[in-house]
């Protein structure tokens, strides 16, 4: 992989034409050169020169990549030991917030997953190009030697380097092996399925190389079989397994958009259940999508990308829905199902159908209906199931066996690729032992490794393996605090550049409402995930907490768990409560206590970088918030690891 279009030193660059530099620029686009493209990059090397002039000996990369964001940095300048990432917003003439963010998010991300920045100096700095002059900047620093961005105009590059490489600069940094550093980046699922959708290859953005084999490997593997299905006019279905973190979703993203790219006649769709998944995926390929085609000059509308992103991201039920409509085949050819295990069983399916959509003595599980609709298709089709497990929340998953059990009784003509790791009882007479369709690299989050472990112990009601998993997140802080806006300002204080922060609170937090956190108020997912923080809907305002179901599938920066009475502890575990009329009730069904754990288990591992758990103090008047409810909870985490605020 290509980290940089162009690498440079000045020596070099004043024995290379603009012709040179522009043609290596243009020669790393996967796409043809669009005219406003071509003018910035033409400024630009122009400008590079004067800079070349000014500054010491120093090395130039252009168009960096950034693989966790998916974008690239316009320039990044290597001298006196500093790392200084550069954006320039041509013909701009002042510096605005998400332009600011943008460049902050470049040097985080280095910072982070870059191993050979980890220790570096490193300086963002945004370019408003034609600002009438530049701003008076104080340079300030994070604890980690990440400035804060600098606002510069063009003539005022140059100048604010040179100052910084006198006072904060220091012995040479070597730009070859700086660049050739391992890149480690963990992309959230929001800005994987961003840089898939705009062509980048999952190389790029996978945090290991491992992670990327496997990916790949993965990838090919089904993308084979699916040629294979095509040449044999076979209808064939794969199920993927893999260990917790593995990225299953951004295995089936990958397949989803390489099929799209390179066999656009298939109309390959992903599929998912998780509603607020879908929502804020496609609102968030929509505004990408606009500006990216805004940045090059090309002519679009939000409505356009709306529904080039529904069709290419779609909720499982409004397919469903649709194939009630008709008995033709559906467009698509290829299918994938994200949480494939989720899919309803009969009861729950023909309960819905029934009382929502009319259909009287429907009796198919929404597998077996859905391996119908695909097995209307006359020739091939494929279908790609993605199998997770462990943060069940709904009643009426029927689990994998469901898919397999529909198979054998009605769809014995479909050839099944199974890898080994399929928790199973039932064996097909038609399938294939499929190794490859096992991810079997964890890719989550730097910090976060353990993290699913550690929730796990919490969960189990193990403090003393919890306290021990806490101290392996050395990265990952994990505090708790009685004062709501303690919280607050913690997140506040611990969100840089483009960073997310929020509250979080299972859906039967009843009593945290006195707190200011009322769950019944329904958050709008995209608006609450992709909003600017001065957006009062976006998770950043700390206004709106989001429950299990509005987050599962999706991550934040740095969360806030707010902790209610519906789960807490006794002498000899955890209790499990929900809140009915005006007191709590204990819950005496083995499964609805699950999905109460799990719930929890979900909102405690939605943090990538760091959260802070809230337990109230209780009250002494209102008897549904009493202090003995909180009191152990707050003791238990403070034992499993938590640290006080």
């Amino acid at each position: 992989m290509k980290r940089a279009y162009v690498s440079i030193d000045t020596r070099s660059l004043a024995q290379t034409s603009d012709a040179e530099v522009l043609g290596q620029l243009a020669a790393g686009l996967p796409f043809s050169l669009e005219p406003t493209q071509r003018a910035a990059w033409e400024f630009q090397i122009e400008h590079l020169r004067r800079l070349a002039e000014d500054l010491p000996p120093a090395h130039f990369f252009l168009e960096f990549l950034i693989p966790r964001m998916g974008r690239r940095a316009d320039l990044i300048i290597i001298l006196a030991g500093l790392v200084f990432v550069i954006e320039y917003k041509v013909g701009a003439r002042s510096s605005d917030r998400s332009s600011l963010d943008q460049v902050y998010g470049y040097g985080l991300d280095l910072k982070h997953f870059h191993e050979t920045s980890h220790g570096a100096t490193i300086v963002p700095i945004l370019v408003a190009t034609h600002a009438d002059a530049t701003e008076q900047n104080e340079l300030r620093w994070d604890e980690d030697s990440l400035a804060r961005p600098l606002r510069v105009n063009a003539d005022g590059l140059a100048p604010a380097i040179n100052f910084t490489c006198r006072v904060w600069g220091g012995e040479d940094l070597d730009p070859h092996e700086w660049a050739a550093g391992r890149y480690r980046p963990t992309p959230t699922i929001v800005e994987a399925a961003q840089a898939l959708y705009r062509g980048h290859d999952v190389e790029e953005i996978s945090r290991s190389e491992a992670g990327a084999e496997n990916l790949t490997h993965t990838a090919d593997y089904v993308a084979q079989a699916i040629e294979e299905a095509k040449r044999s006019r076979q209808k064939i279905i794969c199920f993927i397994t893999g260990v917790p973190g593995s990225g299953k979703t951004l295995a089936g993203l990958n397949l989803a958009t390489a099929r799209q790219r390179a066999h656009s006649d298939e109309h390959a769709v992903f599929l998912s259940g998780n509603g607020p998944l879908v929502e804020v995926l496609r609102e968030a390929l929509a505004i990408d999508a606009v500006s990216l085609a805004r940045g090059a000059g090309r002519q679009t509308s939000k409505v356009q990308e709306d529904r080039r992103a529904a069709a290419f991201i779609q909720n499982i039920h409004h397919f469903r829905d649709d194939a009630l409509t008709s008995d033709a085949a559906p467009v698509e050819r290829v299918a994938i199902f994200d949480e494939a295990q989720r899919a309803w069983d009969v009861p729950q399916t023909s309960k819905f159908m029934q009382q929502k959509k009319g259909q009287l003595g429907f009796s198919m599980s929404e597998p077996e209906f859905l391996l119908s609709v695909m097995d209307r298709h006359d020739g091939w089709c494929a279908i790609v199931c993605l199998v997770g497990g462990g943060q069940e929340i709904n009643t009426g998953e029927a689990g994998i066996s469901e898919w397999l059990r529909a198979l054998d009784r009605s769809f014995p003509h479909w050839l099944a690729y199974v890898p080994p790791t399929l928790d199973r009882q039932l064996v097909l007479r038609n399938e294939v032992q499929a190794p490859a369709l096992h991810l079997a690299t964890s890719l989550r989050s730097f910090r976060a490794e353990r993290l699913s472990d550690f929730v796990g112990a919490v969960i189990e009601g193990n403090a003393e393996a919890a306290r021990e998993l806490s101290e392996t997140l050395t990265n990952f802080p994990l505090m708790l605090t009685r004062d709501i806006e303690k919280a607050r300002a913690w997140l506040r204080s611990k969100a840089r550049g483009n960073e997310r922060i929020g509250l979080l609170a299972s859906s039967n937090a009843a009593r945290l409402k006195p707190h200011g956190i009322f769950t019944k108020a329904k958050i709008e997912p995209a608006k609450w995930f992709l909003a600017p923080s001065d957006d009062v809907r976006s998770s950043d305002a700390l206004e709106d907490a989001a429950t299990e179901f509005d987050v599962q599938g999706l991550e934040l920066d740095w969360t806030c768990v707010c902790w209610d009475a519906n789960f807490r502890r006794n002498d000899h575990g955890w209790e499990s409560f929900q809140f009915r009329g005006t007191q709590w009730q204990a819950v005496a069904d083995i499964e609805r206590r699950r999905y109460i754990a799990n719930s929890y288990r979900v909102l405690l591992t939605r943090a990538r970088q760091g959260m802070v758990v809230f337990v109230p103090e209780g009250s002494k008047t209102d008897g549904t918030r009493r202090s003995e409810f909180y009191d152990p909870i707050f003791d238990f985490l403070r034992r499993c690891g938590f640290s006080e605020l």
